[in-house]
């Protein structure tokens, strides 16, 4: 059911007024919604997507831009309604905003199966609404931009429709039903046209409906369509600007030097050396370290290699082993997570008949966003400004409150465009140093840039994590399947940085394993909690992207026990009609049923992940230096297609990502420190070892879906897969490329 069909028939309030020498126009939910972060005023009724001033119409995205197209997107979501054309559209991100509220990044932690239509598991999602706009938490990721918007920035667009219309309509004396939108004005049954911008401050006082008509599919012409992305100009040509291309009067420039052992304090230092140093202002302390400030960058950079410190060693375990040591004592009863899934009678199945038994692992990861953290900050004259690439705005009003005292009003962020973000932009470190060095240098605005080495070794990493399978086939088929997942909370962890907390089990733990529509008559997976330790956090796919290896190693390592081809293993198992679509896809791109050619094998993989189903293969052959991945194919089931060309790139994204991790991505810890520190020893796969990757997006789901994530955690099963057919090697630790050797 429609999300717009749920609200009741009064508290659906449109409207518009004049701002800023504009018009904004825009919707809300809800009968006490959060202020209009455009007007400031606390009786505002508004939440602005779309402002029209003298200089034409903007979009306002509330999400933000790090690479996956998401201002393409939603920017469309509106101009389809408005009837706008493309090559006049504008889009900025919106200010900081609880008005701007993410509800549908909830959905994913609702315990039902995204398979599941049921009036309970709807019902609990469709109440998601209201905690996601208490928190009122402007965040971007969990695949759940485009799903959070497709409504309500719809809705946005036809309000500012049905507003021209009838301020057209007042103005030349006719009923508003013979007048039409079309390429940015408002069309007279004689051929009379009126802008938008002509008609703006007039639509202000346009009696609206309380819900405005959405266009049919049938109607849409930019919306299912490959757009031009409106950032991309400016990214190719060097114009885009970025937090660390950002330049004020009299700003400073610095970085930080924190703890190697991640959280533990620093005891002391010494700047001496660093402060005689040519350029060097200040070294201002910051939480766990120092931060350094001179009049460039490199100066500050090579400053604070000068300054020696006393650090406090970490609180976790020293070393890898003993980390690994500690996830595996995480099995024991007594850190039971969660049962998310027990079906029929595994035990009892487990007792008779050969039982397989399996044991796979995953490292941490680094998030290795090609842009390292960097953030500016200003305070003067009771006022805060902080611009940052950031995922999660709104905490930085909290944060920059909590630290200067100042009044949320009296902070504004400006959230720039990032160079990735894969979850780690959610996190407020660089944000917080950038604001106590402000407080430092009152009046100076200061810009703090990370070096790659800071970026590796003090990240939130993607959790270290192992599996345990207990497995038994009969004829064919899976009669057991018990699969045991250890990894330390993602959401305590993350969650705890930014001062809240979250009861019960972390869904992460057991995410992308425990609602794989595999109909398993026996079927159990449950989730162990690693006592907290190293800081972790989202990575993209967050616990689908090690649940996915895991998953589907083991589904592979058991059609082989069973003798069945891998795809028909699959498909004998899996009712749920996308999903068996995406496999039949995938198997009829990548010539399944043929025999590869010698030398070379396929491998498949399936996983449904932030309610999409997706299917990858990847055919590799050997080679005289090593295994080559030759060829990749993907086929994933998003609902709707806002943007086939976006949605393409999202899950070729994913999958390079996916395989990064997969042949080379480790960080190792000896001493309490992360080993690896730069692209040197934390390496990503380059352009001559990626294969052609074919997508084939197909909309059977029973709603729009995110795609951000869902690309990403076939992709090492697969290619583990591959291998083992290719060499009967089955590796079951990753990374890869400790066991086999890559071109």
């Amino acid at each position: 059911m429609s999300r717009l069909a749920t609200i009741a028939r009064r508290s659906f309030l449109i409207g518009s007024v004049a701002i800023l020498g504009g018009v904004a126009f825009g919707t809300y939910a809800y009968r006490k919604p959060w202020p209009n972060p455009l007007l400031g005023g606390e009786d505002a009724a508004l939440t602005p997507y779309v402002l029209i001033d003298a200089t034409g119409v903007t979009i306002i995205a509330p999400r933000a831009e790090m690479g996956q197209g998401v201002h393409t997107t939603l920017a469309a979501l509106v101009a389809e309604e408005m009837d706008l054309p493309w090559d006049q559209v504008r889009v900025i991100h919106g200010p900081a905003s609880k008005a701007y509220f993410n509800a549908a990044v909830l959905e994913e932690g609702v315990p039902f199966a995204p398979t599941d239509t049921g009036w309970m598991a709807e019902s609990l999602r469709k109440a998601m609404q209201v905690p996601g706009k208490l928190l009122g938490l402007q965040i971007t990721g969990g695949s759940s931009s485009t799903p959070d918007a497709y409504e309500k920035m719809r809705a946005a667009g036809a309000v500012a429709r049905v507003a021209l219309i009838g301020a057209a309509a007042r103005r030349l004396g006719l009923d508003a039903a013979v007048l039409k939108t079309e390429g940015g004005a408002v069309v007279a049954p004689d051929g009379t046209r009126l802008s938008y911008i002509e008609l703006a401050t007039e639509a202000a006082s346009v009696p609206l409906p309380d819900t405005p008509p959405l266009k049919p599919r049938a109607e849409w012409k930019l919306l299912g369509t490959s757009l031009p992305r409106p950032d991309m100009p400016g990214k190719i040509t060097g114009a885009a600007q970025f937090t660390a291309d950002l330049r004020l009067s009299g700003m400073l420039f610095g970085t930080v030097r924190c703890n190697p052992g991640l959280g533990a304090p620093m005891k002391s230092y010494d700047a001496t050396a660093a402060l005689a140093m040519p350029g060097v202002v200040q070294v201002v302390e910051v939480e766990n370290g120092v931060a350094v400030l001179a009049r460039s960058t490199w100066e500050a950079f090579s400053a604070a290699n000068a300054i020696t410190f006393d650090w406090a060693p970490a609180a976790y375990p020293a070393d890898t082993a003993a980390m690994l040591a500690a996830v595996d004592a995480a099995f024991d009863a007594d850190r039971l997570d969660s049962r998310s899934r027990d079906d029929g009678d595994v035990e009892a199945a487990l007792t008779v008949g050969d039982i397989f038994e399996a044991q796979y692992s995953v490292p941490y990861l680094a998030h290795a966003t090609m842009e390292p953290m960097c953030a500016a900050a200003l305070l003067t004259d009771g006022h805060l400004q902080v611009w940052t690439g950031t995922q999660l705005p709104t905490q930085i009003l909290k944060e920059g409150a909590a630290l200067t005292g100042l009044p949320v009003e009296a902070i504004e962020v400006h959230t720039m465009l990032m160079g990735g973000g894969f979850g780690r932009r959610a996190e407020m470190d660089v944000a917080r140093q950038a604001i106590t060095v402000a407080k430092a240098v009152e009046g100076t605005p200061v810009l703090l840039t990370w070096s790659r080495e800071e970026d590796t070794t003090h990240d939130v990493y993607r959790p270290m994590a192992k599996a345990r399978l207990r497995a038994r086939v009969e004829a064919g088929k899976v009669a057991a399947f018990d699969l045991h997942l250890a990894a330390p909370s993602v959401i305590a962890s993350q969650v705890g940085r930014l001062g809240y907390s979250v009861p019960g089990p972390d869904s992460s733990i057991v995410q992308g394993a425990w609602e794989q529509p595999y109909d398993f008559t026996n079927h159990r997976v449950t989730g162990y909690r690693v006592p907290a330790g190293v800081p972790v956090g989202s990575w993209r796919a967050v616990g689908a992207s090690q649940n996915g290896f895991f998953h589907e190693s083991a589904v592979d390592e058991l059609a082989h026990l069973a003798g069945v081809d891998p795809l028909e293993f699959r498909l004998a198992h899996i009712s749920h009609e996308p999903s068996r679509k995406v496999l039949e896809a995938v198997g009829r791109m990548s010539h399944w049923g043929a025999a590869p050619i010698e030398g070379r094998a396929r491998g498949l993989a399936f996983s449904l992940s932030f309610g999409v189903p997706v299917a990858e293969v990847i055919e590799i052959e050997q080679t005289t230096v090593g295994i080559r991945l030759i060829a990749a194919f993907a086929a994933v089931d998003v609902g709707t297609a806002l943007d086939p060309g976006i949605i393409e790139a999202q899950v070729q994204g994913g999958m390079v990502f996916g395989l990064s991790a997969a042949i080379m991505g480790e960080i190792s810890f000896a001493q309490g420190r992360a080993q690896q520190s730069n692209f040197t020893d934390y390496d990503a796969l380059r352009l001559p070892q990626c294969p052609p990757i074919s997508v084939t997006i197909l909309e059977n789901g029973d709603r729009i879906r995110g795609i951000g994530e869902p690309g990403l955690p076939p992709a090492a099963p697969a290619l583990a897969n591959a291998i083992f057919a290719l060499t009967g090697q089955r590796i079951r630790d990753l990374p890869l490329n400790k066991s086999i050797a890559f071109a």
